[in-house]
Formats: C-alpha cells, sequence, structure tokens
C-alpha cells in the first residue's frame, strides 16, 4: 500500500510540475527561426473586361487612402501605377492574368489576376489594399492558443496519466480492505 501511496504522490507531484514550468525552458531546445518574412497566400481576383483591375486602399481602420501611388508589381519589375481617388479607388486598364503584388505606401499585397470570367468562384471583384499593417493571419481564438502552448499540452498529458492511476489505486484499496472477524 506505501509503493502505490508513493507512485500515486509522485505522478500528482509531476503533474503539477508540468504545469508550473515556464514556457522558455521548454523552447529552449528549439532550432534557431531565421528572419526571413512570412511569404503572404495570394488572393484570387477577377479581372473585368478589357483586363480592368478594379481595387481599393484603405488604412486599418478602414477609411479610404485618397491620392495614393499604387503600383501594380511582378517579379520586381513594375507592370503599371495608378492614383487612388478620395474614395481610395484605383482602375487599372488592360492588366493581363498572372500574380502581381500590389504595392502602396510601403504595403503590398500579393494578388492572383484572373483573365475575365475564368476565375474560380471564391475569386474576389476587386483588390483590397490595408496600408500601415503586416498581413492578416487567421484567429485562432483562446483555446488553440492554449492548445498551442507546449506547458499546457505536458499538463494535460500528465493529467490524463496520474488521474486513471489515482483512480485504480483507489479502487484496489477498495477492494483489498480485509473483512472484520
Amino acid at each position: 500500500m506505501k509503493y502505490a501511496a508513493m507512485l500515486r504522490a509522485i505522478a500528482v507531484s509531476l503533474a503539477c510540475l508540468g504545469l508550473l514550468i515556464p514556457t522558455p525552458v521548454l523552447y529552449a531546445a528549439t532550432a534557431p527561426t531565421t528572419s526571413a518574412p512570412p511569404v503572404p497566400q495570394a488572393i484570387d481576383v477577377g479581372l473585368h473586361e478589357g483586363g480592368l483591375l478594379f481595387g481599393q486602399v484603405v488604412d486599418a481602420q478602414g477609411r479610404p487612402q485618397a491620392q495614393l501611388p499604387v503600383s501594380l508589381v511582378q517579379q520586381d519589375r513594375v507592370v503599371t501605377t495608378a492614383t487612388t481617388d478620395k474614395s481610395g479607388y484605383f482602375l487599372m486598364p488592360k492588366v493581363p492574368a498572372g500574380t502581381y503584388r500590389v504595392v502602396a505606401a510601403k504595403t503590398q499585397g500579393v494578388y492572383r489576376l484572373w483573365a475575365p470570367k475564368t476565375a474560380p468562384p471564391a475569386a474576389q471583384p476587386g483588390a483590397m489594399l490595408v496600408v500601415g499593417q503586416g498581413p492578416v493571419r487567421a484567429q485562432q481564438g483562446p483555446v488553440g492558443y492554449w492548445l498551442g502552448q507546449p506547458w499546457v499540452i505536458a499538463g494535460l498529458i500528465a493529467a490524463a496519466i496520474a488521474i486513471p492511476v489515482i483512480i485504480h489505486n483507489n479502487q484496489a484499496d477498495k477492494d483489498s480492505t480485509p473483512a472484520s472477524p
């Protein structure tokens, strides 16, 4: 019985220790990452008749950016330029289909432009560029955040091991109780 109690105490201690270890200790053995910027995901945009590209440039609060130069760049070569109007809209005529970067005010977005009537159903009717912010990534919510923490995963694993052991040992203690004479 003392052996089972000691094993139970060790399991519970390890489970608690797993929850208390700070995250940087767990990351200490990871390989260093490179400082290369992430490659943004291309957004599908359908061109209109005549290869016309519609677009709008706004800031992070959604306010249109007026009189802002916009460039369409392919493989470090400027294909065409335009200037936004008072509502932040721009037009670029005769744009051939392909993958381009739309650049405005030190912000850029990658767009895959499709010839008229050939774009996939999920394609956007125009390009939207938000200046003054980095690439937008999907939000994972609080559950995704916590499940991405290695110390939480270690605590869950320790609890998954310790709880059945404790339950089994308590049941074994009840089963081995001697009957009174």
